[in-house]
């Protein structure tokens, strides 16, 4: 074990430059979401302060909803959509509340005083084509050396992937949805 920690030790070393990382989840998986709450969660503990702008599950209730909310000092969430895909029907007011959103997001990553932005769903926003990828690709590319930002979803493009700092993809393998089982609460939201 010795000689595995100076590896490890050694490893570190030059490993000394700090930056504002983009972080892609992505996949076909449940946990993609989860995971950048639990990055919300673990960044709050550390005294820093949280954007999240959810792009697609609107008003749906969520219990992650309610327990950062006990953070009003350091969290802010912004549900900007007006549901699943699915079940608006109104391509024309999804593109209007996504650019709402995307407008939003970019004050938030450009906030001096935001180290953690989480764009929800954002994926999906792009997959349907309802903002230009290039747009995107722009602005997170610029963002702050002090700003973390998080884009979770289904299908992310892949020049997203490439500029990533970190892309995670989910992947699933058994879901209970298949088996009849509904969504559970504290599981699925």
């Amino acid at each position: 074990m010795l000689k595995r920690k100076e590896l490890h030790d050694k490893k570190l070393s030059d490993k000394t430059t700090g930056k504002g990382l983009l972080i892609v989840h992505t996949g076909t998986g449940k946990g993609k979401s989860t995971a950048a709450f639990g990055m919300a969660m673990r960044s709050i503990a550390h005294g820093n302060n949280v954007a999240i702008v959810q792009f697609v599950k609107g008003p749906w209730y969520s219990g992650e909803r309610d327990i950062l909310n006990a953070y009003p000092e350091q969290v802010q969430i912004h549900a900007v959509g007006e549901g699943f895909t699915w079940e608006t029907q109104d391509r024309e007011r999804d593109i209007e509340m996504t650019r709402k959103g995307w407008e939003l997001s970019k004050t938030l990553i450009a906030d001096p005083n935001i180290q953690l932005v989480i764009l929800d769903e954002l994926n999906i926003a792009l997959r349907y084509d309802y903002l230009p990828l290039e747009d995107v690709l722009e602005v997170v590319q610029a963002r702050p050396d002090h700003c973390h930002v998080c884009i979770t979803g289904r299908n992310a493009k892949p020049e997203l992937i490439e500029i990533a700092d970190l892309a995670t993809e989910m992947t699933l393998l058994k879901h209970p949805f298949k088996a009849g089982i509904k969504a559970q609460a504290g599981i699925e939201y």
